[in-house]
């Protein structure tokens, strides 16, 4: 038994009710078990008993044991002022300074319903509930999905208005902080975004025209362009790249991006040539965002395709057969997922306009569901990802609840104890 199991028994009654006595031997019946009350104070907040003739409103207090009220220090915690009824699995000692009744749970919950919660605590696969699923009915697991989902983003935005105080409350800095951040590709997110803040968009706007200039300085602060190359265009980069860093004093990020044991369409150089292209196309890509209808639209925004050294080149002095450098519709995706939306829901969320939240999540049900792992292992179950919304959310219940056995805060979880309450 758990104190988190006992509140969410207490929560949905789930126990014998008939003849509850008060361990001092008194009638009591239960009118309201009151409200969960995840925050400071008593576990039950506004809750009504009846002992004998006389009934009584305030707060309920759960323990293991009842020796765990001392334990806890709650006689002289004022949010304990107003218990009404102290609820305990087992009762081992008599508080004295307690001047409200006790219930004993112990002997009054199904052992099957105890069965099944030890089951699932106790299995060690990666979801736990994975013999009970799908559990949810469909309109159950579309609710549960875009509660998941919007957890998920209110997580992120945590993130994203931190950078927004950051950037001195600058939206288009922040979403080039993070847009170049997610060319970075998990191995060299944290020093694309480093990059990215070396590099104001003030100067990027001076030379959004010239594509080799904003590829210099791009290439250039994340120490690409330190060595003696052998290709003219290389060379002219390097010059380029010496002159407009004198003239605006930038300083390098301490480290170079990882190339090793990466597919070469996601080299570093030509993830940086692409984010050139893109800032030569539109500098102030957060504002168009912003007042698009469709995820599609947006999408179009990222079909850039490298200029044309990079067609025969994925590195510097290197020369390849010919392929476009195109973005690509899954990495396009990707940029929706993780940097579009997010940003937009924060914006929505610090601005408190419900319409940008509404439409962030609407695109994630407009874009193709992500391919990994732990979509895969939901698949097998009979759980499928559709679209983002779908594999989002499903990333989000896999890392933040089955990860940590969060059951019985879980709708899935829910469900599987009440059928054997």
């Amino acid at each position: 038994m758990t104190e988190k199991f006992l509140q969410f028994i207490w929560q949905f009654q789930y126990f014998n009710k008939k003849e509850l006595l008060t361990e001092s031997g008194e009638e009591l019946h239960i009118i309201r078990q009151g409200t969960w009350n995840h925050n400071q104070g008593p576990d039950f907040l506004e809750a009504s008993i009846r002992i004998g003739p006389v009934i009584l409103v305030g707060n309920i207090e759960l323990h293991i044991k009842s020796s765990d009220w001392q334990k806890h220090n709650h006689s002289t915690d004022a949010n304990y002022s107003n218990i009404i009824l102290h609820v305990v699995w087992e009762h081992d000692a008599e508080i004295k300074e307690i001047q409200f009744p006790t219930l004993v749970l112990q002997h009054r919950i199904a052992k099957i319903l105890l069965q099944q919660y030890a089951a699932i605590m106790n299995d060690p696969s990666p979801i736990p509930c994975k013999n009970f699923l799908p559990a949810l009915n469909n309109i159950g697991w579309l609710s549960w999905k875009e509660r998941l989902a919007a957890e998920r983003l209110e997580t992120r935005s945590k993130r994203i208005l931190l950078l927004y105080e950051e950037s001195q409350h600058h939206w288009e800095e922040t979403f080039w902080w993070l847009l170049a951040a997610n060319f970075g590709i998990k191995v060299n997110t944290a020093l694309f975004e480093e990059v990215a803040k070396s590099i104001p968009l003030t100067i990027l706007a001076k030379h959004r025209s010239r594509i080799q200039q904003l590829e210099a300085l791009l290439l250039g602060q994340a120490n690409l362009l330190e060595k003696d190359f052998s290709e003219d265009y290389p060379i002219m980069l390097q010059k380029e790249y010496r002159f407009l860093q004198k003239k605006y004093h930038l300083q390098t990020v301490n480290a170079s991006p990882f190339f090793l044991r990466m597919r070469p369409a996601n080299f570093p150089t030509i993830r940086l040539a692409q984010l050139a292209i893109l800032v030569n196309d539109s500098l102030h890509l957060f504002s168009k965002i912003k007042e698009m209808r469709r995820a599609d639209e947006v999408k179009e925004l990222f079909n850039v395709t490298c200029n044309d050294y990079w067609h025969y080149h994925y590195n510097f002095d290197e020369e390849t057969a010919y392929s476009p450098k195109h973005l690509g519709s899954q990495m396009a995706d990707n940029i929706l997922i993780n940097t579009v939306i997010p940003v937009l829901f924060a914006y929505g969320s610090y601005t408190k306009e419900e319409a940008y939240k509404d439409k962030a999540i609407g695109w994630m049900a407009e874009i193709a569901p992500e391919k990994n792992t732990v979509i895969s292992t939901w698949k097998q179950l009979g759980i499928p990802a559709v679209n983002a919304l779908d594999s989002q959310s499903l990333i989000q219940l896999k890392n933040e609840y089955c990860n940590n056995k969060r059951c019985l805060d879980c709708a899935v979880g829910n469900k599987v104890m009440k059928g054997v309450k």
